[in-house]
């Protein structure tokens, strides 16, 4: 696998390169693994990825043309499937079955997901999945399947080839959110004060500005000019917007 050209003849500038990247991508996984790509540049959306002329790369690329393998017409795929779920757990390359999830690293989130039905909910018996997680807090997701409705264990082609798909997939998807990107959803250049992302962080977690002015040992007003001030730069509407953009700046973080 030559990383340095796989990664060139993936990457995207801007729409008119998707349809050559993606069957690029498409034509190193069926090369070096015999499997087959599905891919969503964000699970939060219904919208399907499209190429500069509005073809479905699903279809059109990616070959799920079957009566039953429409799979990005259903809406609630992202929300019933074990795998687009387990994306907002993990940030790395993993593989899975109906018997568990493989990681690199142990992901107790992960052990504790519920594996019923996995088949019927992710319509595979197995898939490697890469998260693709973007500015914003947008998650893509590729996964690589067989076409095998028999083939349950992927676990030589994850030894083999995660590393090298998990590069070549954020290339790909990290390229197709900019090239597809026309509306800005977030001020530019946004920098919060030490201040005001810590009366965010205890604000996120539900507490009240006088609890909050306890804790700091400020005053109650100090507090709500510091909440005010950040919703003020970033272009929020109210507090709950304010709280909301900062999390999705990468201000407020997460309990370790």
């Amino acid at each position: 696998m030559d990383l340095h050209a796989n990664l060139a003849a993936v990457s995207i500038r801007c729409m008119g390169d998707v349809r050559i990247a993606a069957e690029a991508l498409r034509d190193i996984a069926l090369g070096c693994s015999g499997l087959h790509i599905v891919m969503t540049d964000n699970i939060a959306s219904k919208a399907p990825m499209e190429d500069a002329e509005g073809n479905v790369l699903a279809a059109d690329v990616y070959g799920w043309t079957g009566e039953n393998e429409h799979w990005w017409k259903d809406s609630k795929l992202a929300l019933s499937s074990p795998l687009p779920r387990a994306c907002r757990y993990e940030s790395e390359v993993f593989w899975a079955n109906a018997e568990g999830f493989r990681t690199r690293q142990p992901n107790p989130y992960l052990d504790e997901m519920s594996l019923e039905n996995f088949e019927k909910r992710a319509l595979t018996k197995a898939a490697i999945v890469v998260p693709v997680h973007l500015p914003f807090g947008q998650i893509g997701a590729v996964c690589f399947v067989s076409r095998d409705p028999a083939r349950a264990d992927l676990s030589a082609e994850y030894d083999a080839f995660a590393d090298e798909f998990a590069l070549l997939s954020h290339r790909f998807v990290a390229g197709y959110v900019k090239a597809h990107r026309t509306r800005r959803w977030l001020p530019c250049d946004c920098q919060l004060t030490k201040r005001e992302v810590e009366c965010l962080r205890w604000a996120s977690i539900g507490k009240t500005d006088k609890e909050i002015s306890l804790i700091l040992s400020r005053s109650h007003a100090t507090v709500r000019f510091h909440i005010q001030n950040a919703g003020e730069k970033l272009n929020a509407v109210n507090r709950s917007q304010t709280i909301f953009k900062a999390a999705q700046l990468g201000y407020l973080g997460a309990a370790a």
